[in-house]
C-alpha cells in the first residue's frame, strides 16, 4: 500500500465528506493537474488545504498535480474490514555472517572477565594501535578510535538497518493508536475489542523493530569491543598492571575534577579515559552523520 493510499484512507475515515472532495478533484484533474479556481465552488478551502497538507496534491506546472492517481482511487474504495490500512513489513532475517558476528561479539565480551582472553585480543590490536602511542599522546589515540567508531557505526546503521521497515512498524502502531482513540470517542466496544486483538498481534512488531536495530549493533560491538579491551589493557584493568605504565600515570588537568590520571574514577567507576572516549565518540558521530547527510531516525509517513 502506497503512502498516498494510506493518507487518503485516513482522511476519508476521519471525515466522510473528504470522499466527495476527492471525487471532485479527480473529475477536474485535466492532464493530472487541477486548479483551485476549478473546484472552489464544490469543495471548501479547508478540504483543499488538507489535500495539499497531506501531499495528495503536489506542486504542478500550472496548478496542483495528483501525487498518485491510482493510490487516491484505491484509498477511496470502501473498506469494511475495520482493520489497519498499514501493512506489516516482513521481518529481516539475519545472515550467517550476522550470526557469526554475534557469536564473536559474545566471545569478545569474555575478555572483560578473563585475563588471558583480554590479553590475547589486546595484544593483537596493539600491533596496529601501539605504534601510535609513540607518535601522539594517548588522548589523541582515543580521539582516533572515537572517530573510527563514529564513522563505521554510522555507515553500518545506514547500510544494515532498513529505515522503510522501521517507518512501517511505527506507522502501523500509530494507526492502531489513532483508531483506538476514535473508537473510544464513539464508545464502540466492538471496535475496541477488535483493536485490542490487533494490538496483541502487533506485539511482533516490537520484536521486528528490535531485530532491525540490533543487527547493526552486533557489528558495531564486534569492531568496538576489541578497541575497548586494548584501552583497558593500556591503562590497567581493575587494578591489574598497565601495559603502558607511563600512559596510565600521565597527569591531566580537567575542568571540575582538577589534576587526574587516565585511570582516575570521574563519575563513580567511570574512569577518565572512558569519559573522554564517550565525549569524543558522541561529537564525532554527530559530525559524521551531518557530513554524510545520513538520517538515523525513521521518518513517519
Amino acid at each position: 500500500m502506497s503512502k498516498v493510499e494510506r493518507r487518503v484512507r485516513s482522511l476519508v475515515r476521519e471525515d466522510g465528506e473528504m470522499r466527495d472532495a476527492l471525487e471532485t478533484v479527480l473529475e477536474h484533474a485535466s492532464g493530472g493537474e487541477v486548479r483551485w479556481v476549478d473546484v472552489r465552488d464544490e469543495i471548501t478551502s479547508g478540504q483543499w488545504g488538507r489535500l495539499i497538507e497531506k501531499e495528495i496534491l503536489i506542486d504542478g506546472e500550472e496548478g496542483f498535480a495528483l501525487a498518485d492517481r491510482e493510490g487516491i482511487e484505491a484509498g477511496m474504495r470502501d473498506d469494511d474490514s475495520g482493520g489497519s490500512d498499514v501493512e506489516t513489513p516482513e521481518t529481516t532475517s539475519w545472515s550467517k555472517w550476522d550470526k557469526l558476528a554475534g557469536l564473536a561479539t559474545l566471545g569478545a565480551f569474555v575478555g572483560y572477565a578473563v585475563g588471558p582472553v583480554r590479553n590475547a585480543i589486546a595484544g593483537a590490536i596493539d600491533v596496529v594501535l601501539g605504534p601510535l602511542l609513540n607518535v601522539v599522546p594517548f588522548y589523541v589515540v582515543i580521539m582516533v578510535i572515537a572517530l573510527a567508531t563514529g564513522l563505521y557505526s554510522t555507515l553500518l546503521r545506514a547500510g544494515l538497518m532498513d529505515m522503510e521497515k522501521m517507518s512501517a512498524y511505527q506507522d502501523r502502531m500509530k494507526d492502531i493508536q489513532e483508531r483506538r482513540k476514535e473508537a473510544e470517542k464513539r464508545d464502540d466496544d466492538e471496535a475496541l475489542d477488535e483493536i485490542q486483538e490487533e494490538q496483541m498481534e502487533a506485539m511482533g512488531d516490537q520484536l521486528g523493530m528490535f531485530k532491525e536495530q540490533f543487527r547493526p549493533m552486533v557489528w558495531i560491538m564486534f569492531l568496538t569491543i576489541p578497541a575497548f579491551l586494548w584501552m583497558f589493557w593500556v591503562i590497567g584493568y581493575r587494578g591489574s598492571t598497565a601495559a603502558y605504565p607511563a600512559v596510565a600515570d600521565q597527569a591531566l588537568v580537567v575542568p571540575l575534577a582538577g589534576t587526574v590520571t587516565w585511570d582516575t574514577g570521574i563519575v563513580g567507576p567511570i574512569q577518565m579515559w572512558i569519559l573522554w572516549y564517550f565525549l569524543c565518540s558522541m561529537a564525532f558521530t554527530q559530525l559524521v552523520q551531518k557530513s554524510l547527510n545520513i538520517e538515523m531516525s525513521p521518518s513517519s509517513s
